[in-house]
């Protein structure tokens, strides 16, 4: 629901993927955005009502993205999928971050864009940025590639992860992968994957971006 600039990214995504895709907007203008190659169903009408879900096929589908430009009507579309219709694999955008961890509390998975932005400035602009790979916004968990401080190297990566509290998913050294033990040390020049928790919180970062000392 949606054909803005992200849904219509979405749409093109999936078709490219080989799935068939209907996609809903309330203005017919709408579906300019789309490529003239789009095969999918363009449907004219409000993404929450029950005929315009039946008609883009809502009984057979497997996902729904609700990605319109108003949080009202993406939760309510959202909600109206998975509780009327019984697709369980639906996710709604909330610009109102506070809004959709209340929803994520209440089992309706969401993508608040705000934070995420937020956090990927902050991540390129201070010392010991990182990269986010993965996250999974329900269970608040991340994977993310990490600078390690230099201070670390010589000292373990369990020493890390006990003052740090994220865990060492893997690391990528002179091109190798390796699973670190109890007792592989920080070396220079490792890349370092960790797995964290997100939102509110310790920040993991701040201990793995700066020298033992300071991080104490």
């Amino acid at each position: 629901m949606g054909c803005g600039r992200t849904g219509a990214a979405l749409a093109t995504e999936f078709e490219a993927r080989g799935h068939s895709v209907a996609i809903i907007d309330q203005s017919g203008d709408a579906f300019r955005r789309l490529p003239a190659s789009f095969k999918g169903q363009r449907i004219t009408g409000i993404g929450f009502d029950r005929d315009t879900l039946v008609s883009a096929g809502v009984e057979d589908a497997y996902g729904f993205a609700a990605v319109s430009d108003g949080d009202n009507s993406n939760i309510l579309a959202a909600r109206v999928v998975r509780e009327t219709y019984g697709v369980d694999n639906v996710v709604a955008r909330i610009a109102d971050s506070g809004r959709a961890d209340v929803y994520r509390r209440l089992g309706i998975p969401t993508v608040a864009p705000v934070p995420w932005t937020a956090a990927q400035i902050v991540s390129r602009l201070l010392p010991g940025g990182s990269d986010d790979l993965y996250l999974d916004p329900s269970a608040g968990i991340g994977l993310r590639r990490l600078r390690v401080d230099s201070g670390w190297v010589g000292r373990r990566y369990e020493d890390l992860q006990q003052n740090s509290g994220a865990r060492v998913a893997y690391l990528v050294r002179f091109g190798d992968r390796l699973l670190p033990n109890a007792e592989t040390l920080v070396q220079e020049g490792d890349e370092a994957y960790f797995v964290m928790a997100t939102g509110d919180g310790p920040d993991p970062t701040r201990v793995i971006g700066r020298a033992p000392e300071v991080a104490k």
